[in-house]
């Protein structure tokens, strides 16, 4: 989704020429889903995958949680941030997509840290023994509240939760003609700012990328 930071095409390679580069695999991995894939702008791409990867380091998680792995972009980019000993668990549906994502898995060195999780997140997340320093969330949009709900007893303290496409090409701060999708995203960005046990802060990055830290 390339809603949000509304950049014009020079701007954006401005920022990109002035923002540490992602590796090969990474560029490979985003030709290959434009190439394959019949939603490539649902990879997470280069400025967002870069602040991913950048939170990750800050963080440097013993756990990670993704909902929705899509090709495996974002996968990587998270991975980055990880100590040895660290795992990234990364669920989703698409049984199509799934070679793609662990093709490119198998050619990082973050491969035998990275788990990936056939079947429904709302499903698999209960069967979890593991808490998380950091949870991305890309998923179906209806379910995002579902998703907060299941993960928030299994977040560590100071754990962030990243959501993806929160503003949702700006809908959410329209009150005309609302479609169920922007329902469900306003319903979810009022859950996370009510809730007491987190702090919650929205970036106008691509479709809008709000970022949770429970206290």
């Amino acid at each position: 989704m390339n809603f949000a930071t509304h950049l014009s095409p020079i701007l954006e390679q401005y920022i990109e020429s002035h923002s540490t580069s992602c590796n090969s695999i990474l560029e490979e991995l985003e030709r290959e889903t434009f190439r394959k894939t019949t939603h490539p702008h649902m990879i997470s791409g280069f400025l967002q995958g870069r602040l991913l990867s950048f939170i990750s380091k800050i963080i440097q998680p013993k756990n990670i949680l993704e909902i929705g792995t899509f090709t495996g972009y974002a996968t990587l980019c998270l991975a980055e941030g990880l100590p040895i000993d660290g795992t990234i668990f990364t669920i989703d549906t698409n049984e199509e997509l799934q070679a793609i994502s662990e093709k490119y898995f198998l050619k990082s060195s973050y491969f035998h840290q990275i788990k990936y999780l056939h079947g429904d997140a709302l499903h698999v997340i209960p069967t979890l023994d593991e808490s998380f320093d950091l949870v991305f969330i890309d998923a179906d949009k209806e379910r995002y509240s579902d998703y907060f709900k299941l993960i928030k007893p299994k977040l560590n303290p100071k754990a962030i939760v990243i959501t993806d496409n929160v503003l949702w090409y700006g809908k959410v701060a329209i009150n005309e003609n609302e479609d169920v999708q922007t329902q469900y995203l306003k319903d979810y960005n009022d859950l996370l700012f009510a809730d007491q046990d987190m702090e919650t802060f929205i970036l106008p990055i691509r479709d809008g990328i709000s970022l949770a830290r429970k206290k």
